[in-house]
């Protein structure tokens, strides 16, 4: 082999290690964001469980049948206000994720446009 195809094949097998290397370590964020993710909606349903069981308790010892309505009405209220902040939570983790990944994903060598090393695009 000569000195110019021994550094070549150098170079392409660090940058191979390298981007298997990022894409472990890639791998890795993204079952810490899905552990992550599963316990966030895992706590939400609880609380909504539990905000549920409330309600029925509080329509359960009600006076009259306006009671009963305004405990519903409140429930139906507070539920919504509460799965909308629930899905703004998500979502956000989400995005974190997906701006994380693709960081890393500009950072990998041999990706063009991105900050690795530039592959010849002819």
């Amino acid at each position: 082999m000569t000195d110019q195809a021994r550094s070549a094949t150098a170079t392409m097998t660090e940058s191979m290690k390298t981007a298997t290397d990022q894409m472990k370590a890639a791998g890795g964020k993204a079952a810490e964001t899905t552990q992550a993710l599963n316990s966030k909606i895992i706590d939400q349903a609880e609380t909504n469980v539990r905000e549920a069981f409330a309600a029925l308790r509080a329509a359960a010892t009600a006076g009259s049948m306006g009671d009963i309505l305004k405990v519903q009405g409140d429930y139906v209220r507070e539920q919504s206000a509460r799965n909308m902040a629930q899905a703004k939570e998500i979502g956000e983790m989400i995005a974190n994720f997906g701006r994380s990944a693709m960081g890393q994903a500009g950072t990998m060598p041999g990706m063009p446009g991105m900050s690795g090393t530039p592959t010849d695009s002819n």
